[in-house]
């Protein structure tokens, strides 16, 4: 039996209006999967990750939109498939020659992380104001805002905890990744719209390498281009009490002493534009000096770095997400703590083994990080207790944007 042609095969335009009820656009703000600052990228691909995974368990196609991404090339956008909005100038904006806004209206919701940290003014004011400005733009355009897992302050100016608090108040939901950023919105009184929960990086995707042979201890030392230059000023501007350089130079003269280890020191900031934040140029410098260490090569992603970090038998350094790379890899790690943020996620994992450069001496931070070498069995096994707390927390995360994406889509549909 015959029967008629449906009409609407021959429509596109009737099949292009019911994609678009069937898609939804979510716009990530203040990440980047190009930049330099490997951490910054793990954010953002676990951010990606976490929320594709979401998209499937909620049944919905989605398109995403990288916003405010300061990244230096767009390959990994490219290659997961992730659009990049136009740059974030306001000038560009009021001269009419961005598309910035134009993408901002085709969201459905925007997801925040403020580049893990940045939401503060330890940074300086105008980046706040930055951070701050386009969170406005989205909630003026009435897109449900969501601050992602990331440090909440500290805000020192009492404008600055004006401004935030007036942010949050009207955000969907506030995820704090620490204690202490969660004990922020208490005081301001937002506790009710806000979760704890931990940095997403500890989703990031990596290659472990079951075939590695056994042999020398191999202990990863990450170098921080930003504190071996002396911060972006050149006189000890994150306060620390350490002598950054002479504990890097005291640990690599430790463990070269030491026949069966292998030291490999690990660059996670590859910042060509910017040589004060540079580690692998900092690490260059050291390899002059100590021609013998192993340099980890220039990494093309965050998850190729961690995957490097993964094959380590023990690691410390002063990058929190090359720190957090090790142990969500199952790695023992002793963090060299620069600011509030190192503390706050390795205490709410219940994970005490920091180096704090802010309180320690030189002489305690070493006894810190070399007792922490020697102890590494049992760090392993804390590490690996630490690690469920976090997938636990961040199951929860997803489990949130599960219900986001169909509130969105039963949205779409009316």
């Amino acid at each position: 039996m015959l029967h008629d042609a449906d009409p609407r095969e021959n429509c596109s335009i009737w099949w292009n209006m019911s994609d678009l009820k069937k898609t939804l656009t979510v716009g990530l703000a203040w990440q980047s999967l190009g930049s330099e600052n490997l951490g910054v990228g793990a954010l953002a691909q676990s951010q990606l990750a976490i929320l594709r995974a979401a998209a499937v368990r909620a049944k919905v196609t989605m398109r995403c939109i990288e916003f405010c991404s300061s990244g230096a090339s767009p390959t990994l956008a490219d290659a997961l498939d992730c659009e990049v909005a136009d740059v974030f100038s306001p000038k560009r904006i009021l001269l009419r020659r961005s598309r910035f806004l134009k993408q901002l209206k085709t969201c459905d919701a925007v997801l925040d992380i403020g580049e893990g940290d940045s939401f503060s003014d330890i940074y300086g004011s105008k980046r706040f104001f930055f951070l701050s400005l386009s969170k406005c733009l989205a909630l003026a355009y009435r897109k449900p805002l969501v601050l992602s897992p990331q440090t909440i302050g500290p805000f020192s100016a009492s404008w600055v905890r004006l401004v935030a608090r007036l942010i949050m108040s009207r955000a969907e939901r506030v995820f704090a990744r620490d204690r202490l950023s969660m004990d922020v919105l208490r005081v301001v009184g937002l506790e009710a719209k806000s979760e704890e929960l931990i940095d997403v990086a500890f989703r990031l995707p990596f290659e472990r390498d079951l075939h590695r042979s056994p042999g020398r201890v191999r202990v990863g030392i990450n170098v921080s281009g930003l504190l071996f230059n002396g911060g972006y000023t050149g006189a000890n501007q994150f306060g620390l009490v350490v002598d950054y350089l002479g504990l890097i130079t005291r640990l690599i003269e430790h463990f070269t002493a030491m026949p069966d280890v292998e030291i490999h020191l690990v660059a996670h900031v590859l910042a060509n534009h910017l040589p004060v934040e540079d580690d692998y140029a900092a690490i260059l410098t050291l390899n002059k000096r100590f021609p013998d260490i192993k340099v980890a090569p220039r990494f093309a992603s965050p998850s190729e770095a961690k995957s490097y970090i993964a094959t380590l038998d023990f690691f410390t350094g002063a990058r929190m997400h090359a720190c957090i790379a090790a142990f969500s890899s199952g790695v023992p790690v002793v963090p060299m703590a620069y600011s509030r943020k190192f503390n706050g996620l390795f205490d709410t994992l219940g994970y005490r083994h920091v180096a704090d450069m802010r309180i320690d001496d030189t002489d305690t931070a070493f006894r810190t990080i070399v007792d922490g070498f020697a102890e590494r069995a049992r760090l392993r096994e804390e590490v690996r207790e630490g690690n469920a707390i976090a997938h636990d927390r961040l199951q929860r995360y997803e489990d949130y944007l599960v219900q986001l994406l169909e509130k969105l889509h039963a949205k779409r549909r009316q």
